[in-house]
Order: C-alpha cells, then structure tokens, then sequence
C-alpha cells in the first residue's frame, strides 16, 4: 500500500539519489537500505519506497514516520484489494479487465487502485443492497439473460471447464475454483453451468 499522497521511487532512483550507479547500489548498499527502509508494496514484485523515508536514510537523519490508520486516498495492490474483496489476485485483474474495477493506476509499472474505489465494490457489489451495485446514477437497464450476466468468474469457469480433462467431474472443479478464488463449491457449480450454457469453443460449439 501507498499511503495518501505519498511520492515513492524505485531503486533505480534510489542509487541516482545516492550518487551511484544501480549495479553499484545493489551490490554495496541495498542490503542495508532494506533493512532500514519498508518496502511500501511488500508481497508484490515490485520494490518501492517512500521519498522522504529514502531521502532521510541517505541523509543520516531518522526516518519520518508513515500516516497511521486507513485513508480512502491511499493506493492499494492487487493483494491489497484481493484481501479487501476477499477474492484472488487473478480475479482482481480480470474484474480491472471487464470493468468491474477501474483500470487503476500505476507507480514504477505496479498497478494500483484507491482504497475508496476498492471499499465502494466491496459494499456494492453486484446483488446487494439497493440498486444492486450500480454506478451512482447508472439507469436500471435491461434485465440480464441469466443472474451471472456480467460476472467476471464466468470467464474464470469457463476457462477451467476448457482445460480440464474431459471426465472431470463438475464438482471437482468447482471445489478447485473455490479454493482459489473463494466462495463455495456450490456457487461455483453454478457459474460452471452457466459457463457452460453461455460460452463456445473456437469450432462453436458449446463448452
């Protein structure tokens, strides 16, 4: 997580601030930075950190402290929003995909959301409470074809109903499916149906 308002750097600009060069950094210098200054995105692949916590290390000086507590502007990971939604990673991507989420922003590639938006989708989410998670004034629209219509595990089931072997039955998908993105076995038997019923093969034919 990115506190609110935070400037952040890689360690490419890290080693430029210190006056060398990045290999030079790495092989000197990074090993006791680290140990000294968080890494804001821990979990993640990317390493970042905070611009006056850095600047502070290189200068001698203590380390100024973080903002404490939850801010709806402080910018969220997908681990971060995962564990907020209650979803996998990969689910995540694909609801930034099909616009469920916003595309997010990005710090040094890392991709990122608001924890405003996040917690906005954790409380209306699509079937609960009144307007059932629409945009605040998006119209009703038509009814949906079926009650997943628009849901992102759709994809996520039919991809597994693709690769899986043949004989497999539906309910050990659907247990695998929930151990990896969460809800129940049973909820994902009937994404698994619908996958079924709503999504072809490249010879279009049903799945």
């Amino acid at each position: 997580m990115i506190p609110r308002g935070r400037p952040v750097l890689n360690e490419t600009d890290v080693a430029r601030r210190a006056g060398v060069s990045l290999a030079t950094w790495r092989r000197r210098h990074a090993a006791a930075f680290r140990e000294d200054v968080p890494d804001l995105l821990p979990g993640s692949r990317y390493l970042l950190y905070d611009l006056a916590q850095t600047d502070a290390y290189l200068e001698g000086r203590p380390l100024p402290e973080l903002p404490d507590g939850e801010h709806p502007d402080d910018l969220l990971t997908a681990e971060d929003v995962a564990a907020v939604l209650g979803i996998n990673t990969s689910t995540v991507r694909a609801y930034a995909t099909q616009g469920h989420l916003s595309p997010g922003t990005t710090r040094y590639g890392a991709r990122l959301w608001t924890r405003r938006e996040v917690h906005d989708r954790r409380d209306n989410a699509p079937g609960q409470g009144k307007g059932g998670g629409r945009r605040a004034g998006e119209p009703q629209g038509p009814r949906k074809a079926h009650a997943y219509e628009g849901d992102p595990r759709i994809a996520v089931a039919a991809q597994a109903l693709t690769t899986a072997p043949a004989d497999t039955p539906k309910g050990r998908i659907a247990a695998e499916l929930a151990q990896l993105h969460g809800h129940t076995p049973r909820t994902w038997e009937r994404l698994l149906t619908t996958a079924a019923a709503t999504h072809h093969t490249d010879d279009d034919e049903p799945i």
